[in-house]
């Protein structure tokens, strides 16, 4: 080929300072987290620590704009089902349409 008659082609490059880009996160995992046997366990949003008395509102602010409505479940081995039960019940009250349950070593089958 003759170079006198190549092109130039430029192929768009990434950003190479992704620290600065807001992260946003799809996949929303409500996880409920053991700390005594008479307490009840911690909750958490993905990262984010929410009292059990605020998880449905927080849970309605994140699926307000949202088009997936699904959200996971993961409850330490120790926590009562009872927890994941009522964590399911307010994730539907917050307008979750799909919940599934992940286990220590993977996802069981959701709803």
């Amino acid at each position: 080929m003759d170079p006198e008659y190549g092109e130039k082609v430029q192929i768009p490059q990434p950003p190479t300072d992704r620290a600065s880009e807001p992260a946003v996160e799809r996949t929303v995992v409500i996880q409920i987290i053991w700390t005594t046997k008479d307490a009840p366990p911690n909750v958490r949003i993905n990262q984010e620590e929410v009292r059990w008395e605020d998880l449905e509102l927080r849970l309605a602010q994140i699926y307000l704009k949202r088009a997936e409505k699904v959200a996971f479940v993961r409850g330490d081995a120790d926590v009562d089902f009872l927890y994941v039960a009522e964590a399911i019940d307010l994730a539907h009250q917050a307008g979750v349409q799909r919940i599934g349950l992940l286990t220590q070593d993977g996802m069981a089958e959701g709803e």
